[in-house]
C-alpha cells in the first residue's frame, strides 16, 4: 500500500530524509502491487497515495527521462528532460541521477471563494538530483509530486557557482503519449502563439494532428482515458506552448522574448510545474483540476475579505452592438448619464456593480500610446458616479485597457489604482487587447520592445499589478491575459480573467459561438481556473439583429455551467426587463460555492453541472448540449436520501431549439426527494438551469 501521512488540517509536509526512514519508503515503494509501479528504477518512482498513478525517473542513453503509468499501463511512455541553456549549450547528455528523497502530504484548506470551499492537497513527492557528468557537472533538481488524479513536477535550480545566472533559450520537456488504442487518442486543441491570442474555437482533431497548441490541451484514448496537459504556478517564467515534433511526441515551446533568451533567472529558482491530469472519464477530469490550485503557493495576502465575489452589470454590451463606443463622441456610452442609469438597474435588481469600460481618455490609440488612466472624459463625473453609487447601495468596477502597452500601464500603476482607491471601487477589470507579440514594454533606458501576451515579461507584469491592486484592497478581471494556472491561491484577489471566446463573438464574431463552446470549455480551458464568459444575453441577439445560436434557457445554464466569482449580467437593461423570468434566474443564482460535482457530460457534446451555494442547503444544477437535443435523467445522490426538495426549474419549452423559437422556455416548480431522477430534455443547442432547496 502507498506510504501516506494521515488526513489531517493544515498538516505540514514530513520529509523521508533520516536514512532509516528513506530505506523503509524504498522497500515499500519495492512492495508496491506490480500493477501499480511504473516500469523503470524503483529507487526513483513515486506513486500516488492510492497506488493508481506512478511517476518513474530512469537514465536511457545518458538523457535523464520519465514515465507515467496507470495501475500498470502507460499513460506518457519515456520522455526526455533538459533545457537549451544561452551560452551553455544543452543540459541534457551525459546526466546521473542522484539519490531520491521523499516526502508525503496531506492537508484541507479553505479557498477565500471558489469552485469548492474546501480543498484536499494529498500527494507523495520526490526529488532528485539530475548530476550532469563531466567539467560542468551542473546539478537541476526534478522535484516530483504524484497525486491520485495526476502528476506535477518541475526543474529546481539550486545556488551553484556554475550555473547561477541562468538564461534558457528552450525547456526541452517532452510528452510522449501511449496510444491508448489502435487508433491513438484524439485532442481538443487551440492554437499557440497565433496572432488572437487565446480566442479560438477548439480544434477537435486525432492527437497526431495537433499543431502548436496552447495548454490546458485535453486528450481522449479509445479505452475512455482523460488526460490534461497544462503547468502550474507560472509567475516569472515564459509560459510553453504545447509542439508536436511527430507522431504522438509532444514538447514544450517556450513564448518567445525580447530579450535574446526565453527566461532570465537569478539561481536558486523554480520553474512552473508541468501537469498531467489522467481521469476515465470528462467529469473526473474537471474534478481532479484541484492539482493547480494545490501546486501553488498559499494565500500571500492574509485577509482577504475585500475580494468579494459578486455579480455585475455594465457599460460594454452595447458598444460590441456597435449602439455606443468607447471613443469620445457622439456615441460614448461611458457617460454620467447612462452609468446613473446603470446604478439604478443594479440597484433595483440586486446586482453588486456596475462596470464602466471608456471612461477614461486617451482610446482608441495606437498601442495605447495616450491612456491616461486617471482622467476621466468630459461627459464622465467619477466623484458624482461614485457617490451617487455609494447612495444607491452599489459599487463600480473600474476599467483599464491598455492596447497591450503594458509599459504605459506600469509607469501609471500606482496613479491609476490611488484613483481607484479614492473612489472606493474594489475591482477592476484590466485589458490587453493587441494581437500576439503586439504586447509593448519599456527597457530602463526608454528602448520600446515587443512581447508576447504569455513571455515571461508578461507574467511578471501580471503578478505587479495584482500585489500593487491588493495594498489597495482591489480585484482584478484579467481580459486578453496570460493563461490561468493556479495562482488565485496564492493572490485571491485574481479572481478571474478571460483568456478564451467570450460572448463578445456572439455579438460580431465570424462563426459566432457554437452550442458545442460550453461543454467544451468545461473540459479544456475550465479545468485552469474561472472564465469571464460575458452571458446573459437573454435577447439572443447580436449586431444587426444577428440570431445568437442558443435558447433562451441556455444562457441561464452558463451562469453554473461556467464557473466566475465575478459573474456578469451583460444583456442590455431593457432586454432584461422584456424578459421578466430569465432575469429572476440571474437575479436568484449564487455566483460563490461550497462544493461543485458535475453530474456528466462528454467534451464538445454536453454537460451537467451542480453546485452548491456557499454556507447554503441549495444547490443549482445547469445543462448544456451542442446542436443535438438530448434527454438526461439527473441524479439527486447528491441530495440527502428522502429529503424533500423543491426544484424551480427554467428549461427548453415545446417548439424550442436553435432550429425553432429560441425563447420557448418553461419556468415551472416541481417537488422532489433526495436520490431521486429527475429527467429533462434539452432541445438542440439548448440547455436548463434549475435550483434545489429544502422543502421546509
Amino acid at each position: 500500500m502507498p506510504i501516506t501521512m494521515p488526513h489531517a488540517r493544515l498538516r505540514s509536509p514530513t520529509r523521508w530524509t533520516h536514512p532509516a526512514l528513506a530505506c523503509f519508503a524504498a522497500l515499500m515503494l519495492l512492495a508496491l502491487p506490480s500493477a501499480a509501479v511504473a516500469q523503470g528504477d524503483p529507487d526513483h518512482t513515486a506513486c500516488s497515495p492510492d497506488g493508481t498513478l506512478c511517476f518513474a525517473l530512469a537514465i536511457e542513453g545518458g538523457i535523464a527521462t520519465y514515465r507515467v503509468d496507470r495501475e500498470g499501463a502507460p499513460v506518457i511512455v519515456p520522455s526526455k528532460l533538459g533545457f537549451q541553456l544561452h551560452g551553455g549549450g544543452k543540459w541534457q547528455n551525459g546526466m546521473e541521477l542522484g539519490e531520491a528523497t521523499r516526502a508525503s502530504h496531506d492537508e484541507t484548506w479553505e479557498q477565500p471563494w471558489g469552485e469548492n470551499r474546501l480543498v484536499r492537497d494529498r500527494y507523495n513527492e520526490m526529488r532528485v538530483p539530475i548530476v550532469e557528468q563531466g567539467r560542468a557537472q551542473r546539478v537541476i533538481d526534478l522535484v516530483v509530486r504524484v497525486f491520485d488524479g495526476g502528476v506535477g513536477f518541475r526543474y529546481e535550480f539550486p545556488d551553484q557557482p556554475q550555473l547561477a545566472d541562468v538564461k534558457i533559450d528552450e525547456e526541452l520537456t517532452e510528452f510522449n503519449f501511449a496510444p491508448g488504442g489502435d487508433a491513438g487518442p484524439e485532442a481538443w486543441w487551440i492554437p499557440g502563439g497565433e496572432w488572437n491570442r487565446y480566442e479560438y474555437l477548439y480544434h477537435h482533431t486525432p492527437a497526431n494532428q495537433v499543431g502548436m497548441a496552447h495548454s490546458p490541451i485535453t486528450f481522449r484514448r479509445q479505452d475512455g482515458l482523460h488526460i490534461s496537459i497544462h503547468e502550474a504556478a507560472l509567475s516569472d517564467y515564459s509560459a510553453f506552448w504545447l509542439q508536436r515534433i511527430d507522431g504522438l511526441h509532444f514538447r514544450t515551446f517556450l513564448a518567445p522574448s525580447s530579450q535574446g533568451s526565453k527566461v532570465h533567472r537569478a539561481a536558486p529558482f523554480a520553474t512552473p510545474w508541468r501537469t498531467i491530469t489522467v481521469a476515465t472519464d470528462a467529469p473526473g477530469l474537471y474534478a481532479a483540476s484541484d492539482i493547480l490550485l494545490n501546486l501553488n503557493e498559499p494565500n500571500r495576502l492574509g485577509d482577504v475579505g475585500w475580494a468579494k465575489p459578486q455579480k455585475y452589470v455594465g457599460i460594454w454590451w452595447a458598444m460590441h452592438l456597435d449602439k455606443w463606443s468607447w471613443n469620445d463622441g457622439p456615441k460614448h456610452g461611458a457617460t454620467t448619464q447612462h452609468t446613473l442609469d446603470y446604478i439604478d438597474f443594479a440597484a433595483a435588481h440586486g446586482f453588486d456593480s456596475v462596470l464602466v469600460e471608456g471612461w477614461n481618455k486617451g482610446w482608441w490609440s495606437e498601442s495605447g500610446r495616450n491612456f491616461q488612466f486617471a482622467e476621466a472624459y468630459p461627459d464622465f463625473d467619477m466623484d458624482r458616479v461614485t457617490a451617487y453609487a455609494k447612495k444607491r447601495g452599489v459599487e463600480i468596477m473600474g476599467h483599464h485597457e491598455t492596447a497591450g502597452n503594458a509599459g504605459l500601464y506600469e509607469r501609471q500603476l500606482d496613479e491609476a489604482l490611488d484613483y481607484y482607491e479614492r473612489h472606493g471601487i474594489h475591482s477592476v477589470k484590466t485589458g490587453y487587447v493587441a494581437d500576439a507579440g503586439g504586447i509593448l514594454r519599456e527597457d530602463p533606458d526608454g528602448t520600446e520592445q515587443w512581447e508576447y501576451h504569455d513571455g515571461q515579461f508578461m507574467a511578471r507584469h501580471h503578478v505587479l499589478v495584482v500585489e500593487a491592486a491588493a495594498r489597495r484592497h482591489i480585484a482584478v478581471d484579467a481580459h486578453e491575459p496570460i493563461k490561468d494556472t493556479g495562482l488565485r491561491r496564492t493572490y485571491p484577489n485574481m479572481m478571474t480573467r478571460e483568456g478564451a471566446r467570450g460572448f463578445e463573438y456572439m455579438a460580431w464574431g465570424e462563426p459566432p459561438n457554437p452550442p458545442s463552446h460550453e461543454p467544451t470549455l468545461l473540459f479544456t480551458r475550465m479545468l485552469s481556473g474561472p472564465f469571464d464568459l460575458t452571458p446573459g444575453i437573454v435577447s439572443l441577439e447580436g449586431r444587426d439583429g444577428r440570431p445568437l445560436p442558443n435558447t433562451l434557457a441556455r444562457q441561464l445554464a452558463d451562469y453554473v455551467v461556467i464557473y466566475s466569482p465575478l459573474q456578469m449580467a451583460a444583456d442590455l437593461p431593457e432586454n432584461y426587463l422584456k424578459r421578466p423570468d430569465a432575469l429572476a434566474f440571474i437575479e436568484q443564482v449564487p455566483v460563490d460555492w461550497e462544493q461543485t460535482r458535475v453530474l456528466e457530460g462528454q467534451i464538445g457534446e454536453y454537460a451537467v453541472v451542480a453546485r452548491q451555494r456557499r454556507g447554503g442547503a441549495d444547490w443549482w444544477v445547469g445543462g448544456v448540449t451542442d446542436d443535438h437535443a438530448r434527454k438526461v435523467a439527473i441524479d439527486l445522490s447528491f441530495l440527502p436520501a428522502d429529503r424533500p426538495y423543491v426544484a424551480e426549474i427554467w428549461r427548453d419549452g415545446p417548439g424550442g431549439g436553435i432550429d425553432g423559437d429560441r425563447f420557448a422556455m418553461v419556468r415551472e416548480t416541481r417537488r422532489i426527494n433526495g436520490g431521486d431522477s429527475l429527467p429533462i430534455e434539452m432541445m438542440a443547442g439548448g440547455g436548463f438551469a434549475l435550483s434545489l432547496r429544502p422543502a421546509n
